[in-house]
């Protein structure tokens, strides 16, 4: 029920945008988004959140690149905002280094920057960051697996991970965060392989799993949803059971609509929550700026854990006792 409740005023919120924004008398506002790709379910999401929110009918002119995953690209387009003397420039950044010179010359042209998703380590020329603790989803992830195998009986986790994007914030974040629990309690962690944050790289890294470690493990982490969808392909054509009752508990990240229907058809054992819908938060701070103001340099979004009830489990982080959201089908349609 709380979690409906949590969805409905969020839509509400979404319902309030168009009203709230700038009306056709005053200046259209300029927006560069360069954004990671299109490798993900999540991306997709993530665009279209900052392509409905910063459109021309909310007074908005967004400028928008696909930067196809390509670290020089992407500074290219930042670059190319500053020629357009954009008033805001938005990033999701592809890796997390190399970034102080160009956010200078943002700085230097009085072009606020405002960083999404992933986070920027080698500067703090940006006026907010908003997005998630992929560390904090690192731990839900192996703080949930500690007591669902303590639940279920299972005395050894031997762990595969198919990572994402190597470098990448939600990369580092997700296998910190896990691996320290891992560590912590004595848990096999077999091996480690980028699937890029895709479907086919997910399916690539889990067939040579599959040769390599055939037999050897119960666990599979995989650090987005669509490589969980590459993995299940690559484990059916192994004849690898996964999900639960199975020979392999399957752990997502993202918990996309198709990520969550996985869950509900019993093939994803639990699925932990990246929020993708960036972009009304991302308004807040450009209109806290216009309005003359300092915005949060941080601001993190809402997310939940998922799972079926009875792979749904009592788990804490840092000591908070941490909720999980059951997956019903009214739950899916009301997701990204």
């Amino acid at each position: 029920m709380r979690k409906l409740t949590m969805i409905l005023a969020t839509a509400m919120v979404a319902t309030m945008l168009p009203a709230m924004a700038v009306s056709a008398e005053d200046e259209v506002i300029s927006v560069g988004f360069a954004q990671v790709g299109h490798e993900s379910d999540w991306r997709t999401a993530s665009t279209k959140s900052c392509q409905d929110v910063f459109s021309e009918e909310n007074g908005y002119d967004l400028k928008f690149v696909d930067c196809d995953n390509d670290e020089a690209a992407q500074k290219e387009a930042v670059r190319s905002f500053i020629e357009q003397e954009v008033d805001y420039i938005i990033i999701d950044p592809i890796i997390a280094t190399g970034w102080d010179t160009v956010l200078t010359e943002c700085e230097d042209a009085g072009i606020p920057v405002i960083v999404i998703d992933r986070t920027i380590d080698d500067s703090d020329k940006y006026v907010s960051w908003v997005g998630s603790n992929f560390k904090t989803e690192g731990q839900a992830a192996a703080e949930w697996l500690k007591a669902y195998a303590e639940k279920e009986g299972i005395d050894e986790l031997n762990i595969l991970t198919i990572s994402g994007s190597t470098g990448s914030s939600a990369q580092i974040g997700r296998s910190d965060g896990f691996n320290e629990v891992a560590e912590e309690n004595g848990w096999n962690l077999i091996d480690e392989q980028t699937g890029d944050f895709t479907e086919a790289g997910g399916q690539e890294v889990m067939e040579n799993y599959c040769k390599s470690y055939e037999g050897q493990f119960n666990v599979v982490v995989c650090q987005n949803d669509n490589e969980a969808f590459g993995a299940m392909t690559a484990m059916d054509n192994a004849g690898v059971t996964y999900g639960p009752g199975n020979d392999v508990i399957l752990i997502s990240y993202d918990a996309c609509t198709a990520g969550l229907e996985d869950v509900a058809a019993g093939k994803i054992t639990a699925d932990f929550e990246c929020n993708p819908l960036a972009a009304p938060f991302v308004e807040d701070v450009i209109k806290t700026l216009a309005a003359g103001e300092e915005p949060e340099k941080e601001v993190y979004m809402i997310e939940h854990w998922y799972a079926l009830p009875e792979q749904i489990v009592d788990f804490e982080i840092d000591g908070v006792p941490q909720e999980m959201t059951e997956v019903t089908d009214e739950v899916i349609e009301a997701q990204y």
